[in-house]
């Protein structure tokens, strides 16, 4: 991977935002040569316990860090002091090894930072099925560790990047009994991308005084709303995380989510979750397009969100999006395969504000060119209908080009 040739995506914000300090938390970056001398991995050292929720991958094939993270939560109620994240190796399929490696990096953590092992995190990324020397990682964080403080969560974003061709940033400010507050958060992801769960790695920090309990609430129902709601691939990685931690530092406690002045916060922390999940789409592997594809008239929610889903999986309509063919047909195939319900003779479909099918075939007033316009631009907008019912949901993807291809069939060469 070190050689990988990766040029930036078309799609990326023009500039990375400069993330806040966040009080109660310091980072520290070092660099195991994955990826050149690019660093590869970062520490978050909490001064106080900070209150920590956690969403990770359904896979069945989990990484021994995901199993961990999940142990540690119960084992510490919701209360982090460090986490550990590397890239260049996911850690995942590799036996022993794998919770051998752990072992040693959690011990590590454990007595420099004199924090108990159960409110030490970890997440790694990259290729599976290869394993470490137990002490890999472990040696990274001890050298490092001296350090803590001089690197910002600018600096971790860039850390665990793989095939990112951009770090992934977003902050956002609310009020809480008048009293400022900062979220910030990091992402990475950009192949292995689809909704069952979460889909890569995001860590979102804040300085708001929240119990484990509310932040568990809010970042189970906002990754719902955000990471499970885009795709690139249609491939569930086996690391997926994403995790909420809250140092305490600023604001009254806050240990109900239905508590009214949680309400501005709720709404920024969910405007954040989104800006990184749609951040991860634009840098989809090879991606050209970001494709908002929204379902309405389903029978539930759920409905619309499994033939939104559908459509944005196809390969057939990603490359067609590809090569700006408004080949609205692949979108019926698309709808009709998922076997949820769905009237036919109502079926509509939209590109941006061109309908291209309506009353369950071409509208009246279909026009090809009007179409195949809207699909040239960078930004598309499709809108379906399948006259059933009142459910709605809206999923990201990206178009698929010969660059996931390429960026794919060299991943270990």
């Amino acid at each position: 991977m070190a050689g990988m040739k990766l040029t930036k995506s078309p799609l990326a914000p023009e500039n990375t935002p400069k993330l806040p300090d966040i009080a109660g938390v310091k980072f520290a970056v070092g660099c195991n040569g994955f990826y050149g001398d690019r660093d590869d991995v970062f520490v978050a050292y909490f001064d106080e316990e900070a209150s920590a929720a956690g969403v990770f991958t359904r896979s069945s094939t989990c990484s021994a860090d995901v199993d961990w993270c999940r142990e540690a939560l119960r084992l510490s109620e919701g209360k982090a002091r460090a986490l550990v994240v590397n890239a260049g190796n996911s850690n995942a399929f590799t036996g022993a090894a794998g919770i051998a490696k752990n072992e040693a990096t959690i011990a590590a953590v454990s007595k420099l930072g004199n924090v108990e092992r159960e409110n030490v995190f970890i997440a790694a990324t990259g290729v599976i099925g290869e394993p470490l020397e137990p002490k890999f990682i472990a040696d990274k964080v001890h050298e490092i560790w001296p350090s803590l403080g001089e690197a910002s969560l600018n600096d971790a974003g860039v850390a665990f990047m793989t095939t990112d061709t951009f770090p992934k940033a977003s902050a956002g400010e609310a009020a809480i009994d008048g009293e400022a507050i900062n979220i910030a958060g990091v992402a990475k992801g950009s192949g292995m991308i689809m909704p069952n769960m979460a889909t890569m790695l995001a860590y979102v920090f804040t300085d708001a005084n929240l119990s484990p309990q509310v932040c568990q609430s809010l970042l189970s129902r906002y990754t719902n709303e955000t990471f499970n709601c885009i795709t690139v691939d249609g491939d569930t990685s086996t690391s997926d995380t994403v995790m909420l931690f809250a140092t305490g530092k600023s604001g009254s406690l806050i240990d109900d989510v239905n508590d009214p002045r949680l309400e501005e916060f709720a709404a920024e922390l969910h405007k954040v979750m989104l800006d990184l999940s749609v951040q991860i789409v634009r840098d989809g592997e090879g991606a050209s397009k970001l494709i908002a594809i929204t379902v309405s008239g389903a029978k539930t929610d759920n409905s619309a969100k499994i033939i939104a889903t559908s459509i944005a999986n196809s390969p057939l309509v990603k490359t067609a999006l590809a090569a700006s063919d408004a080949n609205w047909g692949r979108i019926v195939m698309a709808v009709g395969k998922t076997d949820q319900p769905v009237n036919k003779d109502k079926l509509s479909i939209s590109f941006g504000d061109v309908e291209v099918a309506s009353g369950g075939m071409r509208a009246a007033n279909y026009s090809e060119d009007a179409a195949s316009e809207i699909c040239q631009s960078s930004e598309i907008s499709i809108k379906v209908d399948v006259g059933v019912g009142e459910g709605i949901a809206q999923v990201w993807t990206c178009d698929l080009t010969h660059g996931y291809v390429d960026i794919n069939g060299a991943y270990r060469t």
